[in-house]
């Protein structure tokens, strides 16, 4: 008897140290737990939830978005790889065979695509083509129609106009060459170390509207970082209005996603065979567990998804851009530039019906004076960022940042372009908001990524889910 009291007393008091955090410690969570368990429910300055972002994305929309990705349309972007950086000189080259891009021979690219960069339908690429070449001539020639002659007067305002993200490619430059995007995909090139952090930094550091005297968390290029420093950089963070705070993480998103497809297409083994390409569950734990990264993990995996949410709300309201009658998705192939536009509209309208969409009218919305600059601030640090892919070591890794850079610059000119939009005409040439193909084909690839990232998660949790 008295053992049996003895037995129910130890037991009752064994539960409740338990209860309270005095006892054993618990069953050790698992890496999908320590990667994930922060990664649920609704995200900050948002009313979406993650979970239905992944049943979104990973069930209605990514296997129709790889399939238009795979066209002739948007699988070749044209690039200029040998721009100089121009912000220092002593740029280390990766020499490692998986760093190296390589370019189309110029018969490998339909010529459809090739006879302008502003393709959409043959009868507005004539027209065009006669614009750019009236341009160069330095004057608008008066033999050309007085349409005609509009349109150079109105193209060139578009080229010099103050709503573009991004300081783009001159893809006139014989240094621009097309590349096939189905052939470089980005992947893990063994380009890291501190070459590759530098690029990462300058871009935090300097363009993030952060003061010098506060240091991101688990910065590698900063010394005397902890928790301190960690609490210090997120109080100030969460103070920030909600632009430059959005201005933060969505470059966080994008460094996340990027790191997220290196993880995946990592070159796991090689022989003189072959090579082997799959997931690698350390190099993604080292990058988003939430203990190897003092909790930092989780934070990028959420702004992963606040990315996410930007781009997508850009592809709903850019809608009507892309149903006018006009537009194609011009490559020379009728049927196939057709199927095309179809499956794109398809797309577009299955984001539009997207039940949570981020709310951008918070965005500069005080002031007038004040949000005006406070927009300008923004697109100035965007385009600087833009700048900075040219300084990256990596080929590869500059093409797939220089695209996904444009990509997201072209978002935000979608986001802050809503009037504009609203005002187009239903037929002919759109001058007062314009895309180019190099901003069409970056957009839909750049969110093609983010997509995958999301994907990829999942496959993610997963692997780890058996692993402590």
């Amino acid at each position: 008897m008295d053992r049996g009291w003895g037995f129910l007393i130890g037991l009752l008091g064994a539960v409740w140290l338990l209860s309270s955090g005095h006892g054993e410690q618990q069953t050790p969570e698992t890496a999908a737990q320590r990667c994930f368990c922060q990664v649920s429910g609704y995200l900050d300055d948002c009313t979406c939830d993650v979970e239905t972002i992944d049943r979104f994305n990973n069930y209605r929309l990514f296997p129709r978005l790889q399939k238009l990705l795979e066209s002739d349309y948007f699988r070749y972007y044209k690039v200029n790889l040998k721009r100089p950086c121009p912000f220092w000189n002593d740029i280390s080259q990766c020499g490692r065979r998986d760093c190296a891009v390589k370019p189309c021979q110029s018969d490998e690219v339909p010529d459809g695509i090739k006879s302008a960069s502003y393709k959409y339908s043959e009868e507005a690429n004539n027209l065009i083509e006669e614009c750019e070449q009236a341009e160069r001539l330095g004057a608008v020639d008066e033999s050309l129609s007085e349409e005609t002659q509009k349109a150079v007067l109105q193209w060139t305002k578009h080229d010099d106009s103050s709503d573009n993200f991004c300081e783009a490619d001159d893809i006139q430059s014989p240094d621009a060459e097309y590349v096939d995007l189905l052939l470089n995909p980005e992947r893990y090139t063994g380009y890291k170390g501190p070459d590759a952090w530098k690029i990462w930094n300058v871009i935090y550091e300097e363009n993030c509207f952060k003061p010098q005297t506060i240091k991101r968390p688990l910065n590698p290029l900063a010394s005397g970082q902890g928790k301190s420093e960690e609490n210090t950089f997120y109080s100030w963070l969460e103070g920030l209005c909600v632009e430059k705070r959005a201005f933060y993480r969505l470059i966080s998103g994008l460094h996340a996603s990027i790191n997220v497809h290196l993880s995946a297409r990592y070159l796991l083994q090689e022989t003189w065979l072959e090579k082997k390409w799959g997931h690698n569950i350390t190099e993604f734990q080292q990058r988003f567990d939430g203990i190897l990264t003092e909790g930092e993990g989780p934070r990028r995996l959420k702004n992963l998804y606040f990315l996410y949410l930007i781009e997508l709300r850009a592809l709903s309201k850019v809608l009507p851009f892309f149903e006018r009658p006009d537009f194609q998705l011009f490559t020379g192939n009728k049927i196939q530039d057709e199927e095309n536009k179809m499956l794109l509209l398809e797309i577009l309208h299955e984001i539009k019906s997207f039940p949570l969409h981020f709310d951008e009218n918070s965005f500069f919305a005080g002031d007038k004076k004040e949000a005006h600059k406070l927009k300008e601030d923004f697109r100035l640090h965007f385009r600087n960022i833009s700048r900075i892919m040219d300084c990256v070591g990596c080929f590869k890794c500059r093409l797939w940042g220089k695209l996904q850079t444009q990509g997201l610059g072209t978002a935000l000119k979608i986001l802050f372009s809503e009037k504009l939009i609203a005002n187009m005409p239903e037929s002919g040439p759109s001058y007062e908001f314009h895309l180019t193909r190099q901003e069409i084909v970056s957009l839909f690839n750049a969110f093609g990524r983010i997509s995958t990232s999301v994907k990829e998660l999942e496959n993610f949790r997963n692997l780890l889910q058996s692993i402590h």
